[in-house]
């Protein structure tokens, strides 16, 4: 779907047709939409192609009088009660007169822009308007980072009550978010350090400015997710210590119960065998003394912390 976007008196309105100077929204288009966009703006269909890949890494890309910048961007997933954090590209494109965004999934970032929520946004200061994408990605994903530092707190709460498949599983599942936050951000970077060099895309002094403050969010993020990581790997090894722990505390106290029991089946076999000649073969004697063995065992073993 193709929406057109454009500042007026200061306010962001969607509009029927292009103008120079709107903000043109690309979310899941459709093969005839590409084409109808490659032809009116006169982009390069590598430019379209690598936007619509879902694999595509953070990278800027300049091409006759277009350019493409591909940023990762945080997005949530539900499935069930559970959460997964996930990365997914956002390609801009820049034209002489327009901003172009193509994204292969519903963006949240993007629905805060067209439904007004960012102030001070002017879709005619192309270059202004991108960077102010690059700052509100790079604060969703510092909001992401926070509600995931929650989540693994609760979680590890859980897990000291109880050891479940269920706890362990959702804090794989947060390390995983954690390594795609990390090396999106890290290439989001790159791309951000390459606009701040002005060769690809003309800054001016206000723009520089406001690329720096999206460029320490990034530096900011990428500092916490790393240090969320790190505590999250060694939580996970606490964790499974614990595990392997319990384990053996519970294979140690079998055993022990295990040679308690079979004292009395020693015993029992060897005054249920048929021969002659065994002494005290009355009834009392051995449920006695298979009695006492098992409590100087039980002593022995209680004296070494078997049970």
């Amino acid at each position: 779907m193709i929406s057109y976007y454009k500042t007026v008196n200061g306010v962001i309105e969607p509009i029927k047709e292009c103008e120079p100077g709107c903000w043109v929204n690309c979310v899941e288009p459709e093969d005839e939409e590409i084409n109808r966009l490659i032809q009116e703006f006169e982009i390069e269909p590598e430019f379209i192609r690598s936007a619509m890949d879902e694999e595509e890494s953070s990278h800027i890309d300049s091409e006759d009088s277009c350019t493409l910048v591909i940023l990762d961007t945080p997005l949530v997933e539900k499935q069930g009660e559970t959460i997964t954090y996930i990365t997914t590209p956002l390609g801009i494109i820049l034209t002489e007169k327009n901003v172009i965004t193509i994204s292969t999934k519903p963006n949240p970032i993007l629905d805060e822009f067209s439904e007004g929520v960012v102030k001070g946004v002017q879709t005619n200061l192309k270059t202004r308007f991108v960077l102010q994408m690059m700052l509100r990605i790079a604060s969703r994903f510092l909001q992401y980072l926070k509600q995931i530092d929650k989540i693994t707190n609760a979680v590890e709460r859980e897990l000291r009550k109880s050891m479940k498949n269920r706890e362990l599983i959702q804090l794989m599942d947060i390390q995983k978010s954690l390594v795609y936050f990390s090396s999106s951000l890290k290439a989001n970077e790159i791309t951000m350090e390459k606009i701040m060099r002005g060769r690809i895309i003309k800054l001016y002094e206000d723009d520089q400015d406001l690329l720096e403050d999206v460029l320490i969010e990034v530096k900011q993020a990428i500092e916490m997710s790393n240090i969320y990581l790190n505590i999250l790997s060694g939580t996970m090894d606490a964790f499974a210590s614990v595990i392997s722990n319990n384990l053996n505390i519970v294979m140690k106290i079998l055993a022990s119960i295990t040679l308690l029991i079979s004292i009395p089946t020693v015993i029992s076999g060897i005054y249920g065998m048929n021969v002659d000649g065994m002494p005290m073969a009355s009834f009392w004697f051995p449920v006695t003394l298979a009695v006492l063995c098992m409590a100087v065992v039980f002593i022995i073993l209680r004296k070494k912390d078997m049970v």
